[in-house]
């Protein structure tokens, strides 16, 4: 199956849960659909497209709306599902249970954005440390790092 039969493939399987499907480039798919969309749509693609190798997920501060977009990566195309997120209410479901590795992605995501992931096998923090403060999400765009007091041993205070 080429990317444009698949595209169109998509089209007929999705139908308007698909709320943007693009071709731009050859082996280059990009899908949209609704957070609540999600996990559907990923099984779709693992089951009948043969994208089960997940190559990464990229999250988008937008101001209004996060965006999340999974990269699949198949023997014919490369896949990327992408869904917004309005900022008010910033909850994905887990796409855990059909791609098990997403866990990684998934973790940095809730740390990095404050994205709530539901239904996450293993919520703990990736990057951050432990003792990081809550409510603070390094790559949200109204983020400010504030650097703390350096402290020299036996230097000047």
């Amino acid at each position: 199956m080429s990317d444009i039969e698949i595209v169109e493939s998509l089209k007929r399987d999705l139908g308007a849960r698909a709320l943007e499907i693009a071709n731009p480039d050859r082996r280059r798919i990009f899908l949209k659909v609704a957070p609540a969309e999600l996990v559907g749509a990923v099984s779709l693609l693992r089951d009948k497209y043969d994208c089960a190798y997940l190559a990464t997920v990229t999250g988008l501060d937008r101001g209004e709306a996060f965006e999340l977009l999974y990269h699949f990566a198949s023997p014919v195309a490369c896949v990327s599902v992408r869904t917004e997120i309005p900022r008010t209410a910033p909850r994905v479901a887990s796409i855990c249970a059909v791609i098990p590795g997403a866990i990684l992605y998934e973790r940095e995501i809730q740390e990095m954005f404050g994205i709530a992931v539901e239904g996450i096998p293993d919520p703990r923090r990736l990057n951050l440390p432990d003792d990081w403060p809550d409510g603070q999400y390094p790559l949200r765009k109204d983020w400010k790092h504030v650097r703390p007091a350096e402290v020299i041993p036996g230097g000047k205070s």
